[in-house]
């Protein structure tokens, strides 16, 4: 199952994608942070007994990212054996795990921008996301998978010289509109995390091409580490880090430029494609 949000009359709403579009969820919940709280992370089960309302066409449809409003975005650094090696880092022994400011969030389609104070050192992460479907705290990786609702496609879009100067890489990766995200969640029942291919292309040139079974730690290592420290609340994003081919290890450098289209393909999923531009003026 996939469930996307998208505008309709100028407001967010759940929809179910199908072959003929976004059939729009009748129901309250217009986020799935809530939707995932109120059913106990049983998302299947809880849209399933949902009515649907009109059906809009993909290509006319207003797609936002499937989590507008996470609670938390959590984020793996070097967490794919070759990308650590195009780094010239030792695969790490323990996961890196940082933080993504929540405004980073946009949807399918939308600017990334270049920031007016640091505009030439921004690249492309494409990356594999989960979403908590329920409360987790102190879960085993054998028991990850009932804690997680689905997977999405995030660009951690990273400001590499801000980035490299704080060791907690947060201000590098947080700035407004480098979190885009989508274009739907796919339920955990529907793929196998590590067993994906993931296939990023900026204006059409492939930079990324790798499988997910590359990673360091998978996905219920992940769960499991993070909440042995900490609650993970429904409708948390765990971007899981990215393969190798990023901008900043080619030579010369490849960072993204105005007029660039960044499209990140996994899968599974779908294609999420975001232009950049410069940051407009405030």
């Amino acid at each position: 199952m996939r469930i996307a949000r998208h505008l309709v009359d100028g407001q967010p709403r759940l929809a179910i994608v199908t072959e003929d579009g976004l059939a729009t969820l009748q129901t309250e919940h217009t986020d799935l942070p809530s939707l995932l709280d109120a059913s106990g992370g049983d998302l299947v089960g809880a849209v399933g007994v949902l009515a649907t309302g009109g059906v809009t066409p993909l290509d006319d449809a207003d797609l936002l990212s499937p989590v507008g409003h996470p609670p938390a975005i959590l984020a793996v650094g070097l967490n794919y054996r070759a990308h650590a090696a195009e780094s010239g880092w030792e695969p790490p022994s323990v996961p890196i795990i940082f933080n993504k400011h929540y405004k980073c969030i946009v949807g399918p389609g939308d600017p990334i921008h270049l920031p007016a104070a640091a505009p030439n050192m921004v690249d492309y992460e494409g990356e594999l996301a989960m979403v908590i479907g329920r409360t987790a705290r102190a879960v085993s990786a054998a028991d990850a998978p009932d804690y997680i609702a689905g997977y999405t496609i995030m660009n951690d879009v990273s400001v590499r010289d801000w980035q490299r100067a704080s060791p907690t890489m947060m201000m590098g990766k947080s700035w407004d509109t480098h979190g885009p995200c989508g274009p739907w969640l796919v339920t955990s029942d529907s793929i196998d995390p590590h067993s994906c291919r993931l296939v990023t292309e900026v204006s059409g040139e492939v930079r990324q091409d790798a499988k997910t079974d590359d990673l360091i730690f998978d996905c219920y290592q992940i769960v499991e580490h993070l909440s042995t420290a900490f609650t993970l609340d429904p409708g948390t994003i765990i971007a899981t880090g990215t393969p190798a081919g990023v901008g900043l290890f080619f030579d010369p450098l490849r960072m993204l430029k105005p007029g660039d289209e960044v499209s990140i393909t996994i899968e599974g999923i779908g294609t999420l494609t975001n232009p950049v531009i410069a940051e407009p003026i405030a």
